[in-house]
């Protein structure tokens, strides 16, 4: 008899873009354990670049586990082991060392997401898109104290101000959440380089068409028509249904 497993395939950009002279982006892709990452180093402090570097390249390291409770473990002990570095950079450097980050894992048939900052993580399910995760921000916090209107973020002169990333302090903590994995969604791990110059409805009519492929070139091509102000980062997963044989 044969059941329908599931499996992914991925697709991962980044880009200076049009103003900055160094990517401090960096993106993670290791499908053949099913685990993602982008990071995103924070601008106006030292070595952002060398932040989300250390965190793409601790990521990396990591072997696969036979349960998603485990991989998360693993996600969390290691970006508590490059905070701890960021912090004593930052001792040397005399200012913060740091970055966002948001991780994707999968095992299965199910999904973990960790994050802290503003990079984000978007899904397309039956063409409908949400934002899984929540930004670490203060307008964030405005907005759900009912302080401010989302549509008004960009106008508020607190806008880019992050409550939580990688190197911003010793107690440092992520947040994690769960999904269920369907045949035929589509995953997007972005840097705020993309939601800067691309809205939400314009996110989700990228992700209705083409292949992972097409579909990150294309995002990376729309925000640098829009003038790419920051760096950019996308990386973009399809969970696709695979025949499986057994007795």
């Amino acid at each position: 008899m044969s059941s329908s497993t599931l499996g992914w395939v991925s697709a991962a950009r980044t880009h200076v873009g049009r103003v900055r002279r160094v990517n401090e982006d960096a993106v993670c892709a290791r499908p053949d354990i099913g685990l993602w990452t982008v990071a995103d180093g924070l601008g106006g402090h030292a070595r952002g670049d060398l932040a989300s570097q250390a965190v793409t390249t601790a990521i990396a390291t990591l072997k696969p586990q036979r349960e998603l409770s485990l991989m998360v473990e693993f996600i969390e002990y290691s970006l508590i082991g490059v905070n701890a570095r960021l912090l004593s950079l930052a001792a040397d450097q005399g200012q913060t060392v740091g970055t966002t980050v948001v991780a994707l894992t999968m095992i299965g048939r199910h999904a973990a997401f960790l994050w802290a900052g503003d990079s984000r993580l978007y899904r397309l399910r039956r063409g409908q898109l949400a934002q899984l995760t929540t930004d670490h921000s203060q307008s964030e916090q405005f907005i759900q104290q009912g302080l401010l209107a989302r549509g008004f973020v960009g106008q508020h002169p607190l806008g880019n101000l992050l409550t939580r990333a990688v190197g911003a302090g010793r107690e440092f903590f992520l947040d994690v959440d769960l999904c269920e994995l369907h045949a035929a969604d589509r995953y997007l791990l972005c840097s705020d380089g993309l939601d800067k110059h691309v809205a939400a409805d314009e996110i989700a009519a990228q992700l209705a068409v083409a292949d992972v492929d097409g579909c990150a070139d294309a995002l990376i091509d729309l925000t640098l028509t829009r003038g790419a102000t920051d760096n950019v980062t996308v990386c973009v997963i399809d969970i696709q249904a695979r025949a499986a044989s057994g007795a």
